[in-house]
């Protein structure tokens, strides 16, 4: 039975030059590429890995003919390496805005639909009380963006969880539900139809979410619930943009959040479909890490959200 590895002595040994080696080499999985984005001969690289790998008591990384991925227990051991380094980075950061007068920085991931509505109206209100506050904002879907929570390459995000894995590691505030509603552009044949039967909807081309996205994989279920296969004619993207443009230039059908297109059906550009294909609404809300006690910026725009949350509810804003 090996013996445990203290904290004390863990804390003794291991060197940041030791996160970047094993970051790095995780990325590249070669040693020669690692010891030149090092600046060290691949001699001193591989007596560095060894004597690591030596002081933790496992092999950190398989040596393969052309490869060198990270073991099962080494990719725990990437894992720490990554966010680590995240978290250094970010620190380095705020400290730097810090000692120039700014407000420090905020880096805020959001699902679609909150990008929309939910974060442009707290960071507007936010940096009406820190102009300085530098503010990055990632969209992306829901899965992506807890990756990068749990990397610590991000304070916060507004989603919700899509993998039973992250529910020990996250805090969940629930904001509202997000609607969705079928829609095509004011010219589609449908539009003007009334109500459209479910066998309808396979004539038409579709744009959909990539296959492997939760929202896809909640579609899929949708149709097969109503009884049709999902269509094999379509573009998937997960491009707000690309969505709205293919929608707008010719006959196509999509499944969007409702918060997204709004403003598109209430100025007649897009129309909504009534069918009996539907998604059941699901809350989302704001995602943080567990037993990381939010400080400051991140603390400040997650009661901003939580705010304006509780006034939709309330009916006092739409």
């Amino acid at each position: 039975m090996p013996t445990d590895i203290s904290s004390s002595a863990f804390c003794s040994w291991l060197r940041f030059k030791h996160l970047v080696l094993i970051d790095t080499l995780a990325r590249t999985r070669n040693m020669h590429t690692t010891a030149q984005l090092m600046n060290l001969s691949q001699p001193a690289l591989s007596k560095m890995l060894r004597d690591l790998e030596d002081q933790f008591g496992f092999a950190l990384f398989e040596r393969l003919p052309r490869s060198m991925p990270p073991t099962e227990l080494g990719e725990h051991v990437v894992r720490y390496a990554q966010v680590s380094l995240n978290d250094s980075q970010r620190f380095v950061d705020q400290v730097n805005r810090l000692r120039k007068g700014g407000h420090g920085s905020l880096k805020v991931g959001g699902i679609f639909a909150a990008t929309s509505v939910v974060l442009p109206e707290a960071i507007a209100l936010i940096k009406s009380r820190s102009p300085l506050l530098s503010i990055e904002v990632v969209e992306q879907s829901s899965d992506h963006l807890l990756e990068m929570l749990e990397q610590n390459k991000l304070d916060l995000i507004i989603g919700r969880f899509t993998d039973e894995r992250f529910i020990p590691l996250f805090d969940f505030q629930p904001l509202g539900p997000e609607p969705f509603c079928l829609v095509v552009n004011h010219r589609h044949p449908l539009s003007t139809q009334g109500p459209t039967p479910v066998e309808a909807l396979s004539d038409w081309p579709w744009i959909l979410y990539p296959v492997g996205a939760p929202i896809r994989t909640r579609m899929e279920a949708a149709f097969s619930a109503v009884g049709i296969p999902t269509p094999a004619n379509t573009v998937d993207t997960i491009s707000m943009p690309i969505f709205l443009h293919l929608l707008q230039s010719g006959p196509m059908i999509a499944m969007l959040p409702e918060s997204m297109v709004q403003g598109h059906i209430q100025n007649g550009l897009l129309k909504v479909l009534d069918t009996p294909l539907q998604l059941a609404p699901l809350d989302y809300g704001i995602l943080t890490r567990k037993h990381e006690r939010l400080t400051g910026a991140t603390r400040e725009f997650a009661d901003i959200l939580l705010e304006f949350a509780r006034q939709r509810r309330a009916g006092e804003i739409v």
